[in-house]
C-alpha cells in the first residue's frame, strides 16, 4: 500500500507544479501586454523648447541703406600747375586749415608782382586826377577857366578811379590764385581719398583730395511705400551695420522724402547718427527698422508660431503633454524676428520649436537637462521591469506557498 500511495502522489505533485507554472506565466503575459499598451514618453532636448516671457516689443517697417558722411568735401585744383608735394595720406586725421598739397606758384607769383605794380601806378594816377579836378573847380569858382575845363577834369578823375578799381580787382584775383596753390583741409576730419601725387600736372577741376567728417555720419535708407505713413521725423531707427557683428546702433529720422522712388516704389529717409567717437565708417551697408511703436507684451520667436492656418497656433507643453493652442498675434518685430502674443498663452508657458512641433497632440514629452542629454535613453532601450517569471522562479517557491 505504501508503494502504491507514493506512486499515486507523484503525478499529483507534477500536476500542481504545472498548474502553478501556467498561472504564473499567464500573470506575466498580462503584465507584458499592459506594458506594451502604456503611452510612450518622447525625449527632447532643451534646444527644442522656448519659455514665453514678457518683454518689450518694437514694431515698425524694415529699413535698408548705407552710411554716408553728412559733411564731405571733394577738393579739386583751382589753378593750373605742377604738384610740388602732397602732405596728407588717406586715413589721416586733419584739422581745419591743415596743408594737404602745394602746387607750383612761380607763374602766379609773377602775376601778383605785376598786379601790385599796376595798382601802384593806378593809385598815383587817380591821386593826380583828383588834385587836377579840385584845382579846376577852384579856378572855375573864381571865373578863371571855363566850365568845359572843369568837365574835362571830372572825366579824367573818373577814368583814373575806374583804372584804380580794376587794378585792385586784378591784384585780389592774382593773390587768391596764389593762395589756391596751397590746398588746405576745409574742416576737422579725415582724408578718405588722395587722387594726386607729387609731380602731377593739374588744371582747374582736377580731383585732389576727399575729406570727410566721421562724426557727422547719417543713414540714407529706404522703407516700403505702404509704411511711409507711419515713419515720422523724430522716429527712432535701430539698425545693424555690416562689419560690426553683434553690435546694434540707433539714430533718429531727420528727413522723409515726399516722393517714392519710381523704380523700387520705396520711400527714401535720412537718419542722423551720433558718432562722436568715430567708431562707425561711412560707405557700409546697414539694415534695421524704424521703430513706430513700442510696448510690453508676451513675446515669442517667430519659429514658435505656425501661421499657415486660418488661425495661427503654437504647440504648448503642459504637464508633460503636448497640446495645440490657437493664438492672437500683435506687433511683429521684424528686426529680431519676434512676435507679440495677445491671447492664447501667457508668460511662463513652454512652447515647442523646430522639429519638436511635429510631435502629435496628446503625446507625453520629457525635456532633458543639458548636462543629461548624452545620458538620456529612449523607452525602447529601457530595462524591462515586468518580465515574466521563469520555471526556476516557480521551483524556488516554498512548498508551504504552492
Amino acid at each position: 500500500m505504501s508503494k502504491n500511495r507514493g506512486r499515486t502522489q507523484a503525478p499529483r505533485t507534477v500536476a500542481i507544479v504545472v498548474a502553478l507554472s501556467g498561472l504564473v506565466v499567464a500573470c506575466g503575459g498580462e503584465d507584458a501586454t499592459a506594458s506594451d499598451n502604456a503611452p510612450v514618453t518622447q525625449q527632447i532636448g532643451p534646444e527644442n523648447i522656448y519659455v514665453a516671457q514678457t518683454d518689450s516689443i518694437i514694431g515698425g517697417p524694415l529699413l535698408t541703406g548705407a552710411l554716408v558722411p553728412a559733411r564731405e568735401a571733394r577738393l579739386r585744383a583751382e589753378v593750373s600747375g605742377r604738384v610740388l608735394s602732397t602732405l596728407a595720406e588717406a586715413g589721416q586725421r586733419v584739422s581745419a586749415g591743415t596743408v594737404l598739397a602745394r602746387i607750383d606758384d612761380a607763374g602766379i607769383g609773377d602775376d601778383v608782382l605785376s598786379a601790385r605794380s599796376n595798382l601802384t601806378t593806378a593809385q598815383l594816377t587817380a591821386t593826380q586826377a583828383d588834385r587836377e579836378l579840385e584845382r579846376a573847380r577852384t579856378l572855375a569858382a573864381a571865373g578863371a577857366i571855363a566850365t568845359r575845363d572843369v568837365e574835362t577834369a571830372e572825366r579824367a578823375a573818373l577814368q583814373a578811379g575806374a583804372a584804380l578799381a580794376e587794378a585792385k580787382a586784378r591784384l585780389a584775383s592774382r593773390e587768391k590764385a596764389l593762395g589756391n596753390t596751397i590746398v588746405r583741409a576745409p574742416f576737422d576730419g579725415v582724408v578718405s581719398e588722395r587722387q594726386v601725387n607729387g609731380g602731377d600736372i593739374v588744371s582747374p577741376g582736377t580731383p585732389m583730395f576727399t575729406v570727410v567728417d566721421p562724426s557727422s555720419l547719417r543713414l540714407e535708407g529706404s522703407v516700403p511705400a505702404e509704411a511711409a505713413g507711419r515713419v515720422l521725423v523724430g522716429s527712432t531707427v535701430d539698425f545693424a551695420v555690416n562689419g560690426y557683428a553683434g553690435r546694434d546702433f540707433a539714430g533718429v529720422v531727420s528727413r522723409v522724402n515726399p516722393v517714392a522712388d519710381p523704380v523700387t516704389r520705396q520711400v527714401r529717409i535720412i537718419a542722423t547718427l551720433p558718432n562722436q567717437s568715430g567708431s562707425l565708417v561711412g560707405g557700409l551697408f546697414a539694415e534695421g527698422r524704424v521703430a513706430t511703436e513700442s510696448h510690453e507684451g508676451v513675446v515669442v520667436p517667430e519659429t514658435a508660431v505656425d501661421q499657415r492656418s486660418v488661425m495661427p497656433f503654437v504647440v504648448r507643453l503642459r504637464s508633460g503633454v503636448v497640446e495645440r493652442v490657437e493664438v492672437e498675434l500683435g506687433v511683429r518685430d521684424g528686426a529680431r524676428e519676434r512676435l507679440e502674443i495677445l491671447s492664447g498663452i501667457a508668460a511662463g508657458d513652454t512652447l515647442l520649436l523646430g522639429a519638436a512641433r511635429a510631435i502629435s497632440v496628446g503625446a507625453n514629452v520629457n525635456v532633458s537637462a543639458p548636462s543629461d542629454a548624452s545620458r538620456s535613453r529612449s523607452p525602447a532601450t529601457a530595462p524591462a521591469t515586468n518580465a515574466a517569471p521563469t520555471a526556476a522562479t516557480v521551483d524556488s517557491v516554498p512548498s508551504s506557498q504552492r
